[in-house]
């Protein structure tokens, strides 16, 4: 039987993944395993996040906290090598044996990561009042109606001419009064 590389989900203690990343690649190296463990990644992608003093900056978020992929050739060792990984829970799978991601799956989490699209979290909520701080409405101050999260817009509730009028705006172009 030909054992072929798949890729593998591994869990560990929420906040170890770069640690248990670290750790396993330090043992790939010193146990020999590098003609059956081969990569180990911790997704992440940026996100912009808005500061309480209305500034932007780009963060690295884990697109899985708690877990890592691990591409490797499941064998007794190999297997032995990642769960005793110190900060590694065990493999994502039913029972003792790991099951492997689809490669559709992978495909997709691989084509993300390596995607230009930066996601913007915001922590606004339909109703609160928000400054437009770019754009042709910027200073104006408005009530959000509608918040598209896919699209990364808001829509907003401005006095323009003594009527309110919905206006269209991306994430980033409002801020918290």
């Amino acid at each position: 039987m030909i054992m072929e590389k798949k890729w593998y989900v591994v869990h560990t203690y929420s906040g170890y993944e770069n640690k248990v990343k670290t750790n396993l690649e330090k043992r790939v190296q010193s146990m020999e395993m590098e003609d059956k463990i081969f990569r180990v990644i911790v997704p992440m992608e940026d996100e912009v996040e808005t500061a309480r003093d209305g500034k932007k900056k780009v963060v690295k978020k884990k697109v899985f906290p708690g877990y890592v992929l691990v591409e490797m050739i499941v064998t007794d060792d190999s297997w032995y090598v990642v769960r005793n990984t110190p900060g590694v829970t065990g493999f994502v799978g039913a029972g003792t044996k790991p099951i492997p991601l689809e490669d559709h799956e992978i495909r997709r989490i691989l084509m993300q990561l390596g995607g230009d699209e930066v996601k913007v979290r915001i922590d606004f909520e339909v109703g609160e009042s928000v400054r437009i701080v770019s754009g042709p409405f910027e200073n104006f101050v408005g009530v959000i109606e509608e918040i598209n999260h896919d699209r990364q817009k808001v829509k907003v509730r401005v006095s323009l001419f003594g009527r309110e009028t919905p206006v269209e705006l991306d994430y980033t172009q409002v801020s918290k009064i």
